[in-house]
């Protein structure tokens, strides 16, 4: 008989991306490849706008152009089918082991449950009650929504695809979609868990967690459209490697020692503050 390992996965990883950062998805398939458990029984989505790209180990699917909600909704209904989808983004750079069987476990549990969301990183925003559930040593906790801030947000999540959808309103830019689907799920007050699986740019864990939990983590290493210090590291992983892995660390060097965008423009100028007020309140 088969078991919760060995049968067809019903789990998606989605890395989710816009053509503009094309330059970071060398660094994240590096890091990905290098740490990632592939007996993790989930199938792996690379998302594009446009472009046709080759990430090894990921299947290229393609969005079009258009807002964020947009394109990431016509992925979820018309081109994922698994039941749950993994949320990534380009600019989240592995730096630790990922464990298979800690994921194996967690879809047959949410499988089993019917969860809608378990948010997998940790945050002081977060208010949470420890339950009697663990896996591997990490607590599946239980988020007090009234207490907690960004109830929707665009760090490592494990979704119930369908409930994902649900959350993607027409037109929203990622930052209205926080903020507004925080309040829709606020107002809602679904049950959403939270696990400390992934360190979130070295953040610690919120949970009572056994002693045997060994996290991963990730860095973020974009923010305002250029690398940020913590790439750093990642530049001098690079270094090490081949020539074709030497010339991309270097490559990276140049954007982030010259505040390059990732479409390799100069930092841009401060926004107007009348011009940054008119389009927060859009």
């Amino acid at each position: 008989m088969k078991n919760a390992y060995t049968q067809p996965s019903n789990v998606a990883l989605l890395v989710h991306t816009c053509d503009r950062y094309q330059f970071l998805y060398e660094g994240f398939g590096y890091f990905f490849n290098k740490y990632w458990d592939f007996d993790t029984n989930c199938q792996l989505y690379f998302a594009t706008e446009d472009l046709k790209i080759e990430i090894p180990n990921f299947t290229n699917i393609r969005s079009g152009t258009g807002e964020w909600a947009d394109r990431l909704r016509y992925l979820l209904k018309e081109v994922i089918t698994e039941k749950y989808v993994i949320y990534f983004q380009e600019d989240m750079w592995l730096n630790k082991p990922v464990s298979a069987n800690f994921f194996n476990q967690l879809f047959a549990m949410v499988n089993q449950r019917g969860l809608k969301q378990v948010k997998l990183t940790s945050a002081g925003i977060y208010q949470t009650h420890n339950t009697s559930t663990f896996i591997e040593g990490f607590n599946l906790a239980l988020l007090n929504n009234q207490a907690s801030g960004y109830l929707m947000s665009h760090q490592v999540t494990l979704w119930d695809r369908e409930f994902l959808v649900a959350q993607l309103h027409k037109g929203e830019h990622p930052w209205r979609n926080e903020r507004k689907g925080t309040k829709r799920l606020k107002k809602l007050n679904p049950e959403i868990y939270q696990i400390d699986y992934f360190a979130e740019n070295g953040q610690p864990a919120i949970n009572i967690n056994q002693p045997e939990a060994k996290p991963s983590e990730y860095n973020t290493v974009s923010a305002n459209s250029m690398l940020q210090a913590n790439t750093l590291p990642y530049i001098d992983e690079l270094k090490q490697g081949g020539s074709k892995e030497q010339a991309y660390a270097q490559k990276l060097l140049n954007h982030y020692q010259n505040q390059l965008t990732h479409d390799g423009k100069p930092k841009p100028r401060k926004e107007d503050i009348f011009k940054k007020m008119k389009n927060w309140f859009k």
